[in-house]
């Protein structure tokens, strides 16, 4: 599972739901019923997640997760309580897909020859259209 993509629903055993007042426009609605989603995750207690997936995802979303290890999401996108769950449920499987993904390393490479030819002969031609306007003014 190391490399693998947590696939959407693997997790849901492990994630917890609160639901509050939204904030924004909705009327009546908003003063009367909780829409909006709160996601908790528990990184580090997590049954499903290796260790070192635990500790990619503490590091690489460090400003969505508490000193607890607690990841916190919300939506209040929706007037819909339930819309807002889902919004809430695929944006977590697509930040913790992401944070997993490993990133390629750069391979440095150099200029061609051609180019290094290219680039000199333009700054060569620039240099003389510079001095040739010296020589029209004297």
């Amino acid at each position: 599972m190391n490399d693998e993509i947590i696939k959407y629903g693997s997790l849901d055993t492990e994630l917890e739901f609160l639901f509050v007042r939204a904030s924004g426009p909705g009327g009546q609605n908003v003063n009367k019923v909780n829409s909006k989603a709160v996601l908790r995750f528990d990184v580090l207690n997590s049954q499903i997640l290796s260790e070192e997936q635990k500790n990619t995802i503490l590091k690489k979303l460090k400003s969505r997760i508490n000193n607890d290890g607690i990841l916190f999401l919300s939506s209040q996108e929706d007037r819909s309580q339930l819309k807002n769950k889902e919004n809430v449920i695929t944006r977590f499987y697509e930040l913790i897909n992401k944070s997993l993904k490993k990133h390629k390393k750069r391979v440095k490479t150099k200029p061609s020859k051609a180019s290094i030819e290219n680039r000199l002969k333009g700054k060569r031609e620039t240099s003389e259209k510079k001095e040739r306007r010296k020589s029209d003014f004297k």
